[in-house]
């Protein structure tokens, strides 16, 4: 039984004072509230791309019923759901393997698009990606940084790419800070990005990209 109701209005709380209030207890609705949010703010800012959603695969228990708020959501707002975009981040230790391997088919099934966000940073790696392979894996920031310059890194993510070419996953470089990365990560063939040289993120605002990179 949840001890506490989630609100996902701002009550002028940190993020961080926020997050410190969750405990297992309140988990899923605390889960359940930031897709709903997200799905709101998603279509009252016009969205004109996707929508990623990071989910917590400890707070779903019933992928069929978890979802259901999100598609409650979508449809109340307006929002596609070919639109959104379900990511599981490796830095959550997934103390069930099987279970987020359900939750990620039964998104599949939905008609969500998944991605495996913060590769190469966490716990699942290569495991989970050869039980299931998204429709696109981001590579960590600790990966892309300086790697204009850095030859390991260089060929760990050209390897990655080459992978998921070969997969049919689309490759996002995060964390792209400057020209001389994006240019590195170019020339290996990737081609989406996100980070801070690209736009800086804003609260319940769409942020201005430049274009000109």
């Amino acid at each position: 039984m949840l001890t506490k109701r989630w609100s996902a209005a701002p009550q002028g709380e940190s993020a961080g004072s926020l997050l410190q209030q969750v405990d297992t207890d309140n988990l899923y609705a605390f889960d359940q509230a930031c897709r709903i949010k997200a799905v709101e703010l998603g279509a009252r800012l016009n969205l004109p791309g996707l929508l990623s959603i990071n989910f917590m695969p400890n707070a779903v228990y019933q992928p069929e019923t978890c979802i259901r708020a999100t598609l409650e959501a979508a449809a109340r707002f307006g929002f596609p759901l070919e639109r959104i975009i379900f990511e599981v981040t490796e830095q959550e230790q997934v103390l069930d393997i099987e279970h987020l391997l359900r939750i990620l088919y039964a998104y599949r099934k939905q008609g969500f698009k998944t991605a495996i966000d913060d590769f190469g940073s966490g716990y699942a790696g290569l495991n989970l990606l050869a039980d299931f392979q998204p429709d696109l894996l981001k590579l960590d920031m600790e990966l892309i940084r300086g790697i204009d310059q850095d030859s390991v890194r260089q060929v760990l993510v050209d390897g990655t790419v080459q992978m998921c070419r070969r997969l049919g996953v689309e490759v996002i470089a995060e964390g792209v800070e400057t020209r001389e990365e994006l240019a590195a990560l170019k020339d290996m063939g990737i081609h989406l990005f996100q980070g801070y040289l690209l736009a800086r993120p804003g609260f319940e605002s769409l942020p201005e990209v430049d274009l000109a990179l």
